[in-house]
């Protein structure tokens, strides 16, 4: 079996219905969980209780970053094989992407002001993140904005391409410029540098669960494009008659 027949819109429609209950389910589970546990978690002896917003900031910063990446993913498969289903994908994860990255960067101000004494600063990273943010509104406005459809694709993959670079450098920006005051990654795997178990394990529970959600809602939407266009067909194949 190939993973090009699920661009069958009739594919993946069928086997979409039967993954997006366990999605649905998955996401409420793990989210839930995880949000939970993070909050019994005990105060940290630097940051006290302020710590705790990681268990929403991470996650959300992480799908922010990778459902961008996933939009370049889909939106190259569309100009290359030209299937819809994937610049139905690309369009329809915009819209999460964005809350996510806005979840970001609201909870990273949060957790910030106590910690830096600021709400923002022009980090290398929170400058290129808000960059990010501003892509995804652009995204979402070049499909609106183009009424041919397949147009619309065709310029949103472009600029989704541009945008990838800003999604890169949200992620590795800490690595580019060792100035700022964003701290490195979170779940570093170097000496002394590892975050303690008791708050590394309910993180993956709500990373788990934020990836779930995000599957789950891109199903959804991507569901709701597919009948769309059908829709659109439908009626302009009527208006011919």
């Amino acid at each position: 079996m190939s993973i090009w027949e699920y661009a069958n819109p009739v594919k993946f429609m069928r086997t979409s219905g039967a993954v997006l209950p366990w999605a649905v389910a998955g996401a409420a589970i793990c989210t839930v969980a995880g949000l939970v546990w993070g909050f019994l978690t005990p105060l940290d002896y630097k940051q006290g209780a302020t710590v705790k917003i990681i268990f929403l900031h991470v996650p959300a910063a992480l799908m922010a970053i990778n459902i961008w990446l996933m939009m370049l993913v889909t939106s190259l498969i569309w100009l290359i094989r030209r299937h819809h289903v994937s610049a139905l994908a690309a369009k329809a994860a915009a819209p999460v992407g964005a809350v996510m990255t806005l979840i970001a960067l609201i909870t990273g101000a949060i957790w910030g002001q106590p910690m830096w004494g600021t709400w923002w600063e022009w980090d290398p990273r929170l400058t290129s993140f808000l960059i990010l943010f501003l892509f995804y509104l652009g995204y979402m406005a070049l499909w609106e904005a183009v009424e041919n459809p397949d147009s619309a694709a065709d310029l949103t993959s472009v600029l989704c391409l541009v945008g990838s670079v800003f999604a890169l450098l949200s992620r590795y920006a800490v690595n580019f410029w060792n100035q700022g005051l964003h701290q490195g990654a979170s779940l570093s795997l170097a000496p002394g540098e590892r975050m303690a178990a008791v708050y590394r394990y309910p993180l993956y529970l709500t990373m788990a669960g934020f990836f779930l959600l995000f599957v789950a809602l891109l199903l959804i939407r991507t569901r709701t494009e597919i009948r769309r266009r059908r829709l659109a067909a439908l009626l302009a194949r009527e208006m011919r008659k």
